[in-house]
């Protein structure tokens, strides 16, 4: 099993809640900082772990524990394949606030609606439609 694992500075809480809307889903669980080591992070609300299923996927998240020098110059992009264009437009309406485009909403070969951006948290996006309407 892969599962993709996103880290955010600070702002987990708002991206869980922004994707939750976005997706129609919920986190199964969310786990603090001060709950995973009271003493140690006593008053720490950062997310320590959380999991939300997100079409279907399994995905990660959580607030940057550890070194903070440590980073990698080696993107990641997030695909997800609606069975609508419908359900496209609901989805990417709720999380283009603040997002940055990469390429606008288009007609693709193999796609009858995309669009690619970097929402206001970093992580990068494309969102399209199955052409078989399976999503």
């Amino acid at each position: 099993m892969l599962i993709p694992h996103l880290h955010f500075n600070g702002n987990c809480k708002e991206a869980i809640s922004l994707y939750e809307k976005a997706f129609n889903t919920k986190a199964d669980s969310i786990i603090q900082n001060s709950d995973y080591a009271p003493e140690e992070y006593k008053n720490d609300n950062r997310i320590a772990h959380a999991v939300m299923p997100i079409h279907g996927q399994k995905v990660f998240f959580n607030d940057r524990f550890g070194k903070k020098d440590t980073s990698t110059d080696i993107a990641v992009h997030l695909i997800v394949m609606f069975k609508s264009e419908a359900d496209l437009l609901s989805c990417y309406d709720i999380m283009k606030e603040g997002s940055t485009t990469i390429d606008p909403l288009e007609t693709l070969p193999y796609s009858p609606l995309a669009v690619q951006f970097i929402d206001k948290f970093g992580v990068q996006w494309g969102f399209m439609v199955d052409p078989s309407g399976e999503g």
